[in-house]
């Protein structure tokens, strides 16, 4: 039912607009309230304590069955389009994938696209963090729902006492930073209606634009830098912006474990690939090559999936370094993808102990994450993340590549996916859409980013026995 007032949003915009897409929107809100009202009348009178195991279910249940009536508007609208075509439009919004099946994105009415990157903008934050504020009002606790949508090893950490007040702080430092990217846009060139647009998707991390071209429909270096500032923003931990926030001090950032080295690996990377352009001569001078190396670099690697340029032309070493960067690169509590840094710092720090206990084997050697300990549980947790992790990025290129796809193609889209950024390679590149796959392929990348947006285990544990037995 809450969901169905999301829809309120584009509905109005496109009364303002006057774009005659109403009538879907009319459609999808009483379609989705109505499902919303038969599912309360049926459970009313059923109340029992909420438990983890309930949690992982609402949070699976969540992310595979919204998409599904945020289909509607596109399929009334445009009725060409498939179910599983506008599945995954919409699973990719809600993920914040960006990856599209959509062409003509000019032509489209602006509510329609305003629905596209709105989707970004909710699914950024997670619709559950958002739930947890709500379901405390209706007498049922949320702490389970946030243990199992957060992303990182860090879960239990809470920044305040009540986990709804949490939810609350993020979401208005969330809403804060987007008005700043809108404001920000607005000043670099954009009219209003792009700059929200796309502020929403920029701080989604979400990729979905209201151009077929993306970011190169401007041509604006301007423009572009205030994209990066607010993509390298999205891509730090939200606790960070919300403990800095709260005690105005730039203290929160200095203390995160992740955040100077997130910014050290992109950065490094931008100046890396732009050296690499120019003695490639991919471009003439190191400054055109710095800005195109900046955008795409910062755009990938922390999975927004935004372009100015077709980087599948690129030397084959750029684009692949991108791609290795988004699966590991943003900060575990970000809108953004992939395994998250702190787990790849986790890793390299157990390695670099087990090399030692090779030397040393009577030593005990603590793996240390911002001057603190990290428990054994905490490393194997992370451990059978990383093997699950490259198991389902194996086990679906492999299903992409027997379906007919090149291995380049498939192992991109499925990186694309699973770590929610949208763009791949040939087939699937900058350039391009995934309208070219077919319906068994973009199912894959859709369980793909599914799978990437709940952290592979709170939507693989659901389909375990043991879930299931009392």
């Amino acid at each position: 039912m809450i969901f169905a007032l999301c829809l309120v949003f584009p509905l109005a915009w496109s009364f303002f607009l006057g774009d005659a897409a109403q009538t879907a929107y009319d459609e999808a809100i009483v379609l989705t309230a109505i499902s919303g009202v038969l599912l309360w009348l049926m459970t009313r009178k059923k109340r029992r304590e909420l438990q983890p195991r309930d949690g992982f279910l609402l949070v699976a249940l969540v992310w595979t069955v919204l998409p599904a009536f945020a289909t509607l508007p596109l399929m009334f609208y445009l009725p060409h389009l498939s179910f599983t075509d506008a599945y995954f439009e919409t699973v990719s919004g809600l993920t914040t994938t960006g990856a599209t099946v959509l062409t003509g994105l000019d032509a489209l009415p602006p509510s329609i696209n305003i629905w596209r990157t709105f989707l970004v903008w909710i699914g950024g934050m997670g619709v559950i963090v958002l739930a947890v504020a709500i379901l405390p009002l209706l007498g049922v606790g949320g702490s389970q729902l946030y243990k199992a949508e957060t992303p990182g090893p860090m879960k239990d950490t809470k920044l305040t006492p009540r986990i709804a007040e949490t939810a609350k702080g993020l979401w208005l430092v969330y809403f804060m930073i987007t008005i700043a990217c809108i404001l920000c846009y607005r000043l670099a060139g954009m009219n209003w209606l792009d700059a929200m647009m796309h502020a929403f998707s920029t701080m989604g991390l979400g990729g979905f634009s209201s151009h077929d071209a993306s970011y190169a429909y401007w041509n604006s270096p301007a423009i572009e830098m205030v994209a990066v500032y607010f993509m390298l923003l999205a891509g730090m931990n939200f606790g960070t912006h919300f403990l800095a926030w709260r005690r105005w001090s730039f203290g929160p950032y200095a203390r995160d474990p992740e955040a100077w080295l997130y910014l050290l690996v992109v950065c490094g990377s931008v100046f890396g690939v732009a050296y690499y352009l120019l003695a490639n001569q991919t471009y003439p001078s190191f400054w055109t090559a710095l800005r195109y190396a900046a955008f795409n670099v910062v755009s990938i690697a922390t999975t927004t999936g935004f372009s100015n340029t077709d980087f599948n032309l690129w030397p084959i070493f750029a684009p692949v370094w991108m791609l290795f960067l988004c699966s590991f690169a943003t900060c575990s509590g970000s809108t953004g993808g992939g395994i998250k840094m702190i787990r790849a710092e986790l890793m390299a720090r157990q390695a670099v102990r087990e090399m030692t206990r090779i030397i040393h084997p009577r030593a005990v050697v603590p793996v240390k994450l911002g001057g603190a300990p990290v428990e054994n549980n905490i490393i194997f947790a992370v451990l059978a993340f990383i093997l699950m992790y490259n198991a389902a990025v194996i086990g679906m290129t492999m299903l992409l590549a027997a379906s007919g796809l090149d291995i380049i193609t498939a192992f991109s889209a499925v990186i694309a996916c699973i770590n929610n950024t949208g763009p791949g390679l040939n087939q699937v590149g900058p350039a391009t859409t995934y309208a070219g796959l077919n319906t068994f392929q973009i199912w894959v990348c859709t369980a793909a980013m599914l799978l990437g947006r709940l952290e592979l285990f709170t939507l693989l544990v659901v389909f375990t026995p043991g879930f299931w037995r009392k």
